[in-house]
């Protein structure tokens, strides 16, 4: 059995629950030999521990509504065969006087062994999901999870994190001390904006050692902040909140809207759960705290917190016991994420890889003519690597169900309209070239649909140079000048099929380069 087929059944199956202050947030996934994941299913619980403050003990009503969620979750893990479930408590039950007596209930009535873990911990998972889901650079940033009860703070990069701290800062808590009035008045925000210039004094005086402009905002308030400001300033979000990125004068433009509204107001944003219509402000003014006193530039949002780094720990732990190989464990969120779809599909590897390689030839050689940025190449070789991944649910349309999987696949560390580019390149490598009569194609903004189309036309090039699948064409060198492109090829057997497939998907790369393509050949047993 080759690595990408073994690859393709999973390991085990196992179940992550966060149990928040607001919430319980549980996520089922597969692990696979590789060391990656995927999402079976989620289920979300409002339990609402600290409605009524965090006074330092669990209400048995709280309590009552935590162990019905619980149930509801255990039984959703035994309806899809989870073979071992990790639940971890956080700020509200570990803070509270009867916390562990709401453990043991839960391993009594519900059969679930829950452990509560130190905000240092929670720190410290949340810092390994980010780093797992999004895509960073050597420059520091102030990773933020703002939760109900606690706000976890992370200085880092992608290679190493420098200070984790907890601080008891979360909305649900802020909103029980400090707001009585909707909608929020200018006292309660001065009286916010003191309390968090006391309590992050400490993260103020780590963050002056390094030159940190970005902050990474993580869970649901900062992901209902990002979706909303998206929404305000047509920011693409419809498909993935991760990776979505916005600058400081967009969320202060959203805040002097924002903060100003009542309750039946703040219901009708886009964007924003019911379940946080009475405790979001605090995060908005957490937030404009920040940007203002620690001089941030730019918001960005990562779907990867707690639950992810739950399961990230549980493979880093047992990957000797599950037998896990690592083949494709990539440092960098989006080359991991594009491999480990690749290999889930059963990629048709040395076809993919062969044809990607004249793609980026093509690119290269093409890049100045055609107006293309650095940054497209390597969407492009992903898009390329991706092409044929299609097959894995049928041959037929297989360039429709590539479009589909990319599409629908959580890719980590891409922005949604690099998703949407590498999906449209994908599926326009055969058949019909781009057409404004394609929902999917029509959906992007005239510079994407640009960029679509002169990648595709290289694709669609590259593809037909191998046609049998088999690796036929060894060199390939290009030559151009005002009216032709002439692709010199040389091939270990007679070329027609390929130069028939190459000449049969031409004529977008005609277009889009104004230039006749033809080509020549030379089998390799020939050369002397």
């Amino acid at each position: 059995m080759n690595e990408s087929t073994s690859n393709s059944e999973p390991t085990k199956r196992i179940a992550a629950i966060d149990m928040g202050t607001n919430s319980f947030h549980a996520v089922l996934v597969d692990i696979y030999p590789d060391g990656s994941f995927r999402t079976v299913d989620k289920l979300k619980e409002m339990v609402k521990l600290g409605e009524k403050g965090m006074d330092n003990y669990l209400s048995e009503e709280a309590m009552e509504r935590g162990l019905e969620a619980l149930k509801r979750i255990k039984f959703l893990c035994d309806r899809q065969n989870v073979e071992q479930i990790l639940a971890y408590a956080t700020s509200a039950i570990r803070e509270a006087a009867n916390g562990g007596d709401f453990i043991q209930q839960i391993i009594d009535e519900v059969g679930i062994k829950a452990r509560a873990i130190s905000g240092k911990m929670e720190a410290e998972m949340i810092a390994y999901a980010v780093k797992h889901g999004i895509s960073l650079t050597e420059e520091m940033v102030l990773m933020v999870d703002i939760g109900g009860g606690s706000v976890e703070f992370i200085i880092g990069n992608k290679d190493e994190s420098v200070y984790f701290t907890s601080l008891k800062l979360g909305v649900a808590r802020m909103a029980a001390g400090f707001i009585n009035s909707d909608p929020i008045t200018e006292k309660e925000i001065a009286a916010l904006n003191e309390h968090f210039r006391k309590e992050l004094s400490e993260v103020s005086q780590n963050l002056k050692k390094y030159n940190v402009n970005t902050i990474v905002g993580s869970s649901g308030t900062m992901e209902n902040i990002g979706e909303m400001v998206a929404g305000r300033n047509a920011i693409t979000a419809e498909m993935t909140l991760n990776e979505l990125q916005f600058n400081s004068q967009e969320f202060m433009d959203f805040y002097d809207h924002f903060i100003k509204l009542d309750i039946e107001k703040r219901a009708k944003e886009k964007g924003l759960e019911e379940k946080r219509l009475d405790i979001i402000n605090p995060g908005m003014v957490l937030l404009k705290f920040m940007i203002e006193e620690f001089k941030i530039d730019n918001v960005k949002i990562s779907e990867s917190a707690l639950r992810e780094g739950m399961i990230l720990n549980f493979i880093d732990k047992e990957r000797d016991q599950l037998n896990l190989q690592l083949v494709r464990h990539f440092p960098d969120p989006r080359k991991r994420s594009v491999y480990e779809l690749l290999h889930k599909c059963d990629w048709p590897e040395q076809h993919c890889t062969h044809v990607t390689n004249f793609a980026l030839q093509l690119f290269d050689e093409f890049q100045k003519d055609l107006k293309l940025a650095d940054s497209d190449r390597e969407l492009f070789e992903y898009a390329s690597l991706m092409h044929d991944i299609g097959y894995y649910i049928s041959h037929r349309k297989h360039h429709k169900h590539a479009l589909y999987l990319i599409r629908n696949s959580d890719l980590l560390g891409f922005k949604e309209d690099e998703i949407n580019l590498m999906a449209n390149v994908a599926r326009y490598h055969r058949r019909s070239t781009p057409h404004k009569r394609h929902k999917r194609y029509k959906d992007l903004d005239k510079n994407l649909r640009n960029r679509v189309k002169k990648l595709s036309a290289l694709l669609r090039v590259a593809d037909g140079l191998d046609r049998s699948h088999y690796q036929n064409v060894r060199e390939l060198e290009i030559k151009k000048d005002n009216e032709e492109v002439t692709l010199l090829i040389t091939t270990a057997s007679d070329p027609q099929l390929e130069i028939w497939g190459t000449l049969r998907k031409s004529k977008l790369f005609e277009k889009v380069t104004g230039k006749k393509l033809k080509i020549f050949s030379v089998v390799e047993e020939e050369v002397v």
